[in-house]
């Protein structure tokens, strides 16, 4: 195997890690898979931390509809709930799909760690 054909299987193998830890992220806590997505892709893959981003969203929308077809099936969603929560999400997904080209890599990774950090301290407390 050339050195070439190496680092596609290894960058195919690791993508397809960052997609299982995703996934499982994804389908254990409901959401969250963009916590794992965008770090592994920038650390891991050398990906642009916008193309990171975007490339997140778009790989957890099937994600999230698998893990939906499991929890509608186990009568776990409430739909008035869902409703109200879409509504929000539709209109603040476009706001944060316009404003992420308005930040510098380095001003979008700061924003995004401030934001998983008070997550995380919101959970812990």
């Amino acid at each position: 195997m050339t050195v070439k054909r190496k680092r596609k299987h290894h960058d195919f193998l690791l993508c397809a890690v960052i997609g299982l830890v995703t996934g499982v992220a994804n389908g254990l806590f409901g959401s969250g898979g963009g916590t794992v997505a965008v770090p592994a892709m920038v650390h891991f893959l050398k990906a642009d931390e916008h193309k990171a981003h975007a490339t997140a969203i778009s790989v957890i929308l099937p994600l999230t509809l698998v893990s939906s077809v499991f929890y509608i099936s186990k009568g776990h969603a409430d739909w008035a709930l869902t409703l109200k929560v879409t509504l929000g999400g539709l209109a603040g997904g476009y706001i944060g799909a316009k404003l992420l080209n308005k930040f510098p890599d380095k001003v979008l990774r700061k924003i995004f760690a401030v934001f998983m950090a008070a997550a995380g301290i919101k959970m812990i407390l």
